[in-house]
């Protein structure tokens, strides 16, 4: 079924009112961009990681929005261009949208994600770089975990450098596990008693499934499978629920363990450590990108 993009133009202080009106005029999907991009009136709008965005939008933007039918886009328009807030703003087109093999399109976005020289994330329609002696095979899913955000490659390099260094992971609690890449990454190096839990059933489901392509043995479930204690617990969330799960993650590390914490950005180093410190040391392993790796031995 072919569908239909609505594009306007408009200022900063009518996106926001206009986001919301598309969306209850039943549109499937609303993107905003730089109108001026690859001029020279062109302006940058990134934030760090650790920092807000300079700016909260920019002076003009390219509102695009979806339809699932022409008779939508155009009643959409319609609707907007009889409302005092569209003062300012501009319908440029109501369009087709040119038919695409979506799925190949898609899978030309993820390409094969490196770790360690030797270690890679290669998606199931690529073949392995000939370098790569530890391969995981993961395709994007409904899950978290693909391995090209920093705090996922900092986990993984981190267990790569364990294994790199003749280190056992023991027994593994990978809390959150998201797509399983954690988990998974951790019997490529030698683990061999792995819970993975979440509170999603959805990673769970995605979970499953990668350990089962890649030829690994997993205990999935909900986090009330997580017993006992562990050598190595792994948690790549983000800093809120990190703080709020400290006793509990602290509680599942054996003496001489080590508690992985990933999801947290550089100026929340501090917060983190004191929220711990009841209960180990932490210590910043790895920076990347803004964000960081945390360490806690027991």
């Amino acid at each position: 079924m072919r569908m239909f993009e609505l594009i306007l133009l408009a200022p900063v202080y009518q996106v926001e009112a206009l986001s919301e009106a598309l969306e209850a005029l039943d549109a499937l999907s609303v993107s905003v961009e730089d109108a001026d991009a690859q001029t020279p009136h062109e302006q940058a709008l990134f934030g760090e990681p650790d920092m807000p965005p300079p700016k909260p939008g920019w002076e003009r933007s390219r509102m695009v929005s979806l339809f699932a039918t022409e008779v939508l886009a155009r009643d959409a328009a319609g609707v907007l261009e009889a409302q005092d807030f569209f003062a300012g703003c501009q319908l440029v087109a109501v369009q087709a949208v040119p038919e695409q093999d979506w799925v190949r399109l898609t899978q030309s976005q993820f390409t094969p994600v490196e770790i360690t020289p030797e270690f890679w994330i290669v998606p199931t329609w690529h073949e392995p770089p000939a370098q790569a002696r530890q391969v995981i095979r993961l395709d994007p899913g409904l899950a978290f975990g693909t391995g090209t955000h920093p705090t996922t490659s900092m986990c993984l390099q981190w267990i790569a450098g364990q294994g790199a260094a003749g280190k056992s992971l023991g027994r593994v609690l990978d809390y959150g596990c998201g797509s399983g890449i954690l988990a998974i990454g951790a019997a490529k190096f030698g683990a061999v008693d792995i819970d993975a839990v979440d509170i999603d059933a959805a990673a769970v489901e995605s979970t499953r499934a990668n350990a089962q392509a890649n030829h690994v043995r997993l205990h999935v479930g909900l986090p009330d499978q997580a017993h006992d204690t562990y050598q190595t617990v792994l948690a790549n969330i983000l800093a809120t629920p990190l703080k709020v799960l400290a006793p509990l993650l602290c509680s599942y590390v054996e003496k001489g363990g080590h508690l992985v914490l990933a999801g947290i950005l550089a100026r929340q180093a501090d917060e983190l450590k004191a929220v711990y410190a009841p209960y180990c040391q932490l210590h910043v392993h790895a920076r990347k990108d803004g964000w960081i790796l945390m360490i806690g031995e027991f």
